[in-house]
């Protein structure tokens, strides 16, 4: 048997090694409530950034000169980043447009290299777009991000970014061709928020885009995205979430009570006595419960800070020798917190807990503590220029139409994984002091185009089965008892990965890196079978692209193409 403190100092410096944290709280907040950000190209790799060139088309910046929310209105353009391969465009092929959503486009240049897009494309004979979102990465319509300024940033905006891309795109190295919409097969594809936005794409803008797949899509906007937290309870190693949930539900108990002298235990005891307030400590302290989303089944884009935590609190042995100190302070706040009864139970677990957060988080802060763990900052939330405010871009979207604030706030009858000092009026703090809003988005906004229930032919849903966002996706049941399961069919897939997190389809492997025998099958079997059926599906919506073509008369095109 493998000696648990060792594997877990491995795991934990593995862990630091590929997952390392924002600089501070701060920032980490900011971006709790996107798709990872780490890089998916393997260290070995060669850099996607030197095998594809970076293109711009010049693009209005308001589309919608007749909506009063973008006055005063632009007649500019800017300059829309986006990265292409046709390297086995033939004919007839379509081109697949991967939305790159809340992030620098950049990160997703490795799909066209190796992942999904990449299979869509050999597959069909299709050429491959990586498009960047406005107000991300480079693609910037304004001069800074100051509020009036992020007035164009809406999904709507972008969405008729992608429908202008489509139809005035023309590919260097392919000007003798005419490959806009609606001449040539349009497919988009995205995941999470860029799922989503690829829903409503097809919905709304059927004639430009022939078919979308929505890979985690959040298609349901939620303010008070309590449920984020669900899939995490319910899929989790049972005895981790028993842990955090009572040992959270303690420090809530002093929290949230009136004795200071006990809170400034609880702090000390963490190693946080200088984090002046309350709900930013609560936050730092819920830190490895967070890292759920992380998880990707390739070990080398893999997130392994979960498991390290969760292996932590389960153990019966102390790992950290440091820790055996502060044994009857642990059994102290233990009682103090309303579990008196349980002391047995959780002092090793909550010792454990003290001991990880000390050497993966806490001792990484060389400055004064509310510097590095503190989230209430008005000076950096009024930070508005692009090179110091470029994370303004996705709270501006999340406050004004959004939401998934990830709060502590389930019913009484559930404890929650995360404390209950994570309210929405604590997640708001950045609405109120970068862009001075004090109500809740308006979720209306992107709820408009169906929700839970959006539908449309040729329109894929693909969804992680444990994805702590899957109760925003369609596949949101039994998690949201508004959305409902349906029938897949080739024309509408409905496909839910078996132990999948966050749009685990998107991502692959080289021939040469796949493991194709049992028990680590490398991609896992259910994403294979899933990006499989993507394939299939997408070649079958090229026959009737074919079969449109050819009653419309435009064109008899070499249709043994998708015959082979």
């Amino acid at each position: 048997m493998v000696d648990l403190k060792a594997w877990c100092a491995l795991l934990g410096l593995v862990s630091s090694t590929l997952a390392a944290l924002p600089i501070n709280a701060l920032e980490r907040k900011l971006g709790r409530n996107t798709i990872s950000h780490r890089s998916l190209h393997k260290r070995d790799d060669v850099d996607p950034t030197l095998l594809y060139p970076e293109y711009n088309i010049s693009t209005p910046i308001d589309h919608w000169h007749n909506d009063s929310t973008y006055e005063p209105h632009s007649n500019g353009m800017f300059n829309m980043r986006y990265w292409f391969d046709a390297t086995y465009y033939k004919k007839g092929g379509p081109v697949i447009v991967l939305q790159s959503g809340e992030t620098d486009a950049t990160e997703r240049l490795v799909y066209l290299q190796k992942g999904l897009l990449h299979q869509m494309i050999e597959a069909t004979n299709g050429i491959g777009v990586v498009l960047e979102h406005r107000y991300y990465g480079n693609s910037w319509p304004t001069s800074d991000l100051s509020t009036k300024n992020l007035r164009f940033l809406t999904t709507d905006q972008a969405l008729a970014d992608e429908v202008y891309f489509a139809k005035n795109v023309v590919f260097k190295g392919l000007e003798h061709l005419d490959l806009r919409a609606p001449n040539v097969a349009y497919i988009g594809y995205g995941g999470s928020y860029a799922g989503a936005f690829n829903a409503f794409l097809r919905k709304l803008y059927p004639d430009v885009f022939w078919g979308t797949i929505s890979s985690s899509g959040v298609v349901e906007a939620i303010w008070d995205y309590w449920t984020y937290y669900e899939p995490i309870r319910v899929y989790a190693k049972q005895s981790c979430v028993l842990n955090t949930q009572k040992i959270t539900h303690m420090m809530d108990n002093i929290l949230l009570g009136n004795d200071k002298k006990t809170k400034t235990e609880l702090k000390a005891a963490f190693g946080l006595p200088n984090v002046t307030y309350d709900d930013d400590f609560a936050y730092v302290v819920g830190y490895g419960i967070d890292a759920w989303q992380g998880k990707n089944w390739d070990p080398e884009v893999n997130d392994p800070s979960f498991e390290l935590y969760c292996g932590n609190i389960t153990t019966d042995s102390i790992i950290y020798p440091e820790t055996k100190g502060l044994e009857s302070t642990v059994q102290d706040l233990l009682k103090k917190g309303g579990y008196g009864s349980e002391v047995n139970e959780l002092t090793t677990p909550m010792l454990n807990w003290i001991g990880w957060l000390g050497q993966y988080i806490v001792d990484g802060c060389a400055g004064e503590q509310d510097e590095c763990f503190s989230t209430h900052n008005a000076t950096y939330y009024a930070q508005d220029s692009i090179s110091d405010g470029s994370w303004r871009s996705w709270p501006y979207q999340y406050c004004t139409q959004w939401g998934f604030l990830q709060t502590g706030g389930t019913p009484k009858d559930i404890l929650p994984l995360t404390s209950r000092l994570n309210t929405l009026e604590w997640e708001s703090i950045v609405c109120v002091d970068s862009f001075n809003i004090t109500t809740p988005p308006n979720v209306t906004a992107v709820n408009k185009y169906g929700g839970f229930a959006i539908s449309y032919p040729r329109l894929a849903f693909v969804d992680g089965q444990i994805d702590p966002w899957r109760p925003a996706t369609p596949h949101a049941s039994p998690f949201n008892t508004t959305a409902h399961n349906r029938t897949s069919t080739v024309s509408e897939p409905f496909i839910l990965i078996a132990d999948a997190v966050h749009h685990w389809d998107e991502n692959a492997l080289f021939p040469n890196e796949t493991v194709n025998h049992p028990p680590d099958f490398l991609p896992p079997v259910p994403v294979r079978e899933t990006q499989a059926e993507e394939i299939g599906f997408l070649k079958v919506w090229m026959l009737e692209w074919d079969l449109h073509l050819l009653s419309t008369g435009k064109s008899a095109r070499e249709l043994e193409l998708r015959q082979q």
